[in-house]
């Protein structure tokens, strides 16, 4: 086996199963996979061109949901691609390199992912809550402040990783059993102690994510107690309706996530067949059903898609 001349590492490749167990079916697997994989493409980039060529969709929730389909993109295309490559061709080797390059794409778009959804759980908030302010506190100037703030908190929590990896000597086996890499799949392959690894990669869900999801439910809590207030049961319901979008954003992104890391610490009666399925299917499902749920439950989006198509269908 190709060596390096350093102590860090040993490997100049790795050896990617795919969905371990199931290589008998990969090329049906692909199949949907392809599509939905596909579908995102599609829905994401529509709804970024939509947002930025429509003047009356360049609002502070827009702008969120756009940045919310550039997450969504670099979640399943830092991904996917490969995926299907192991899947088609049995492209299964990747350099050390690019694996880290890999993880640090799929973590960063997943810390982002959850930045971005408290991003727009705090701008429901300013517009249900203070909707007078909702203009002057959300500006352009300060939406791109919190997109910067993301940036720069997913980089910097993502980084340490990297760095953990690089540090670990690899010298027994260089297959990874799963269809992409990610943390703690590769150090457990490292034949030295990687305690420091596990607590991190325990630490970071900890203290970014579920810092997330507690801010986005106290956030809904003020929400609530706003709507209750309001007179009629008719502007209590078209209130919250504007929130439906959201949540169900909201459901699609952390429910998966968070069974997909229970079963990956506590879940070892699972089959690692299921764990990677589950894997795989987390980093697609989202960004194929969050255009799609934005798209149907939107009503300023449905009528700017409507506005368009009826233009281009009188050039024609």
């Amino acid at each position: 086996m190709a060596t390096l001349n350093s102590t860090k590492f040993s490997h100049l490749t790795f050896i990617l199963v795919g969905i371990p167990g199931l290589e008998a079916w990969h090329a049906w697997i692909s199949i949907p996979f392809s599509l939905m994989y596909s579908v995102a493409l599609l829905g994401n980039c529509g709804l970024i061109v939509l947002i930025a060529t429509q003047r009356r969709l360049h609002e502070p929730m827009f702008i969120f949901l756009s940045m919310l389909a550039v997450t969504d993109l670099f979640l399943s295309t830092s991904t996917v691609p490969n995926m299907l490559a192991i899947f088609w061709f049995r492209a299964r080797e990747i350099s050390f390199s690019s694996c880290l390059t890999q993880m640090f794409f799929v973590h960063f778009g997943f810390v982002a992912e959850s930045a971005v959804l408290l991003a727009m759980g705090f701008d429901r908030y300013v517009a249900i809550c203070d909707p007078l302010r909702y203009t002057t506190v959300l500006t352009n100037a300060k939406i791109g402040k919190i997109a910067t703030a993301i940036v720069i908190r997913s980089f910097c929590i993502i980084v340490p990783d990297v760095f953990l990896l690089r540090w670990l000597p690899f010298c027994a086996s260089n297959v990874l059993p799963h269809s992409y890499c990610e943390h703690i799949g590769v150090a457990r392959l490292a034949c030295a102690d990687i305690t420091p690894n596990i607590w991190y990669g325990f630490a970071v869900p900890i203290l970014t994510v579920i810092l997330d999801v507690v801010l986005i439910i106290v956030s809904y809590v003020l929400i609530l107690r706003a709507v209750f207030r309001l007179p009629t049961k008719d502007a209590q319901l078209k209130t919250l309706g504007t929130c439906g979008s959201h949540v169900c954003i909201i459901l699609l992104f952390y429910t998966p996530a968070f069974f997909t890391l229970l079963t990956h610490r506590f879940g070892h009666n699972v089959p690692r067949h299921i764990h990677i399925l589950l894997a795989d299917l987390y980093v697609l499902v989202p960004p194929v059903l969050n255009p799609i749920v934005y798209g149907m439950k939107t009503k300023q989006l449905r009528e700017q898609v409507g506005y368009v198509f009826s233009r281009k269908w009188k050039w024609c």
